[in-house]
């Protein structure tokens, strides 16, 4: 007897059972048989040896003619899937007439009807709770809207999702509340257009908790139709939050100079680019680019540690200095340049603030050295991003022979 059975059919498993099966229809022998004609369980007297029943084709069936048995009734219990079907068996040794015979056939069916129906349920369960397992390891969950009600069904992953408890009614109004501004706008907007056109769509949301916490969820979402009008909206949403932040993770690690966490050359050409890209990027104001005057004579004479720890106060210092919406870059291995945006920074006057930031002495290890920067800038008037970093380069240029220490302006000759 293998565990597939005993899972398909514990009710029928043991002879306990089958004994009050037999005493309920008056027989003296009740068991099961697999499609192939072989016993799985039975009890009673005189058992058919074999009764070669075949596939149940869905009725059951009463015989006359088995040696010694003058009455067999069978009863089919379908599969589930691709497994085997089963007969529920009765026998006795006194005849019966033809609709006695065809009343036990007939509760005989009711019974393993509710059996198979049963069955079906336990399965239906079971893949529920398979499935719910399943999201939960991939943080997916299952979501219906009913049109035009709006009336919302959740999977247990959709409420881990928002952070809900499980089970509580939810409205749209509830969950859109949820979402941040620009992702509820988008979210809003594809999903019209989804229910006018009756297609699908997919987004990648940013939501605050029922707990406060900042999620990204990826949905997708079909819309059902009878006809030409839609009736529902349904679909998935998962947590990719770890997704998001490795790629940001990822993303700062390839923009950023891992000695000094400043923007690198590669961030810095990209956004120098962008005067090009985005037709004179209007709201770039000014390139600055600075040089520091004894770096080499530091790395010289304290050794690449000291010169290491140079960049990184220089990096403070840089930071400290300019405004926040200012791109801070280390380009080269002494060369920083600073990319200012908006209107309310002065580059002139950001300019001697940053040679006066670095002016003061460095305190490198048991050393006290003077570093001091040169500082070219080059003001943008709609020229290319090449000529943008020829003119600070010119000024920069300039300031170091004008005496170092110093900032310098390019003007067009």
């Amino acid at each position: 007897m293998t565990s597939t059975v005993q899972s398909a059919h514990p009710v029928f498993m043991d002879k306990a059972a089958l004994a009050r099966l037999a005493a309920h229809f008056g027989v003296i022998g009740a068991g099961l048989v697999s499609e192939r004609g072989g016993w799985i369980e039975s009890f009673g007297s005189s058992v058919p040896p074999t009764v070669g029943l075949g596939k149940p084709v869905g009725h059951g069936i009463v015989r006359t003619d088995l040696d010694g048995i003058p009455f067999f009734s069978a009863a089919p219990i379908a599969a589930l899937w691709a497994g085997d079907a089963y007969w529920l068996s009765l026998w006795d040794d006194r005849p019966r007439a033809a609709a006695e015979a065809a009343t036990i056939l007939a509760r005989l069916e009711q019974l393993t009807a509710q059996v198979a129906l049963d069955r079906i349920l336990a399965a239906d369960r079971y893949r529920t709770r398979l499935f719910e397992r399943a999201s939960r390891t991939a943080r997916i969950g299952i979501w219906a809207c009913r049109l035009p009600d709006e009336r919302l069904t959740w999977s247990e992953g959709v409420y881990d999702l928002f952070e809900l408890p499980r089970g509580i009614p939810v409205s749209r109004s509830l969950a859109l509340d949820l979402y941040l501004p620009e992702s509820r706008l988008q979210m809003q907007v594809l999903r019209e257009q989804a229910i006018a056109t009756r297609s699908d769509f997919a987004l990648d949301a940013q939501i605050i908790t029922a707990k406060g916490n900042h999620r990204w969820m990826r949905i997708t979402a079909a819309v059902e139709s009878r006809g030409n009008t839609a009736v529902g909206i349904f679909g998935m949403k998962q947590d990719i939050t770890a997704e998001k932040n490795l790629a940001e993770h990822t993303r700062r690690l390839a923009e950023t100079d891992a000695m000094t966490g400043l923007a690198n050359r590669g961030l810095f050409q990209q956004r120098l680019d962008a005067v090009e890209r985005c037709g004179g990027a209007p709201s770039m104001r000014a390139l600055l680019l600075v040089d520091l005057d004894n770096f080499k004579q530091i790395n010289d004479t304290l050794g690449h540690a000291q010169g290491d720890a140079c960049l990184v106060e220089t990096a403070r210092r840089l930071r400290k200095a300019c405004p926040p919406d200012a791109l801070v870059a280390r380009i080269g291995g002494d060369e920083f340049a600073v990319l200012t945006s908006g209107t309310t920074t002065d580059p002139e006057a950001l300019a001697q603030e940053i040679v006066e930031a670095l002016r003061p002495p460095f305190q490198l290890g048991d050393q006290v050295r003077v570093v001091g920067a040169s500082v070219g800038l080059a003001r943008h008037r709609g020229q290319s991003a090449d000529a943008l970093y020829r003119n600070a380069d010119t000024a920069l240029y300039a300031a170091k022979s004008g005496g170092r220490s110093t900032w310098r302006r390019y003007e067009a000759a």
